[in-house]
């Protein structure tokens, strides 16, 4: 045995543990079968601009443990999360604030916006059956109909009235005219891009891409005496007890001769007939400059699409409804009877983790596994 880890997979998790092993001393190996380290929040340089490859990346976290971390690696910008609702044509403010009520009912007072909101919810009595009277209960009808409809339903591909209310326990309502989505104390963008901040964390660590383990496992589990898996549970035990569901998102990214697209880094279009659910301009999460604080001259725009997943696609998002959640059980199970590999991060746990506690997470293992 070569080495005292194996890590399989160099996104956020697989980095962070890898970076904690090798500061106690470990000898560490990360493989992962993609051609460049990230994971899902892989950045590439395209004119100038890093493109957020697998979709839009914003680090936002009250925890302060955290903060500093990823901030130790790499300086952070002050970027601050704004997005801007279409819907067929109408600009609206989100998350959904003083702006957002003064457009859609000419409001001026956050007493006014409170009274009209309370009117409407009170549509729906009694609980809530679905997902479509569970957020007009918290926004009211209107809201529903322009700015969470469509949205929703691109995103599930399913209708409203036939998604579960818990999907939406909350939705933000603000009655001022804060635009920053992110209640966070901390927020921001690697300065450089997030890949420069994984290549910081696994310095002096040996990387092999391009190398599935799941095809190569034999050999590569003869190497290391643990194993730290943060693939997708079920294919490590090879679907056995069936397949657990995710939805997925494809992107058509374009590249633009022009310097400005849409004036933001993300515009979401909540009516159900634009069949992409945002587009996201990258050169916006920098403040449309380069490292030398140049204008940059093009733009480059991604167009996301939700859509169903099956086997070989990317998975993005966890379905955590009772089926798969209750599959993911049995599988969590098999995996704690596994000797010397521990299952970690979104795939490997089965679970939608934002960055921070993706980081959040995998310090804690670290600690617990390593003296």
């Amino acid at each position: 045995m070569n080495y005292n880890y194996l890590i399989v997979g160099s996104g956020l998790y697989g980095a962070t543990i890898a970076q904690q092993a090798k500061k106690a001393g470990k000898s560490v190996l990360v493989i992962d079968k993609r051609p460049n380290i990230g994971g899902n929040i892989y950045t590439e340089k395209v004119e100038g601009i890093n493109v957020h490859k697998y979709g839009a990346h914003i680090f936002h976290t009250n925890n302060k443990e955290v903060w500093d971390y990823v901030t130790s690696f790499v300086d952070f910008n002050r970027f601050t999360n704004s997005p801007v609702a279409n819907y067929k044509g109408e600009l609206y403010s989100m998350p959904f604030n003083m702006y957002t009520f003064n457009k859609m009912w000419g409001v001026v007072t956050p007493e006014e916006a409170a009274a009209k909101i309370e009117e409407q919810k009170k549509e729906i009595t009694g609980e809530p059956k679905n997902l479509e009277e569970q957020a007009i209960s918290l926004v009211g009808r209107d809201i529903y109909e322009k700015l969470v409809k469509g949205y929703t339903e691109k995103q599930w591909g399913r209708d409203c009235k036939d998604l579960p209310a818990f999907i939406i326990k909350r939705l933000p309502v603000r009655l001022t005219f804060d635009n920053n989505y992110f209640n966070a104390l901390y927020q921001g963008i690697p300065i450089g891009g997030y890949t420069k901040l994984i290549e910081k964390m696994l310095e002096g660590i040996e990387v092999r891409l391009n190398v599935d383990y799941l095809e190569n496992k034999e050999e590569l589990d003869k190497l290391a005496e643990k194993v730290i898996y943060t693939g997708p549970i079920d294919a490590y035990f090879d679907y056995k007890l069936g397949t657990l569901e995710y939805r997925s998102v494809r992107f058509e990214n374009e590249i633009l001769d022009k310097p400005n697209f849409q004036g933001n880094a993300a515009v979401n279009y909540t009516d159900r007939e634009t069949p992409w659910t945002r587009i996201i301009e990258h050169k916006w999460f920098e403040f449309g400059k380069d490292e030398n604080g140049n204008d940059l001259p093009k733009t480059v725009i991604s167009r996301e699409y939700s859509s169903e997943w099956k086997l070989g696609d990317e998975p993005y998002y966890p379905v955590n409804d009772t089926k798969n959640s209750t599959l993911y059980e049995q599988y969590k199970a098999l995996a704690e009877a596994e000797d010397n590999v521990i299952f970690g991060g979104r795939l490997g746990e089965y679970k939608y983790y934002d960055m921070d506690k993706t980081v959040e997470v995998a310090l804690a293992a670290a600690k617990k596994e390593l003296p």
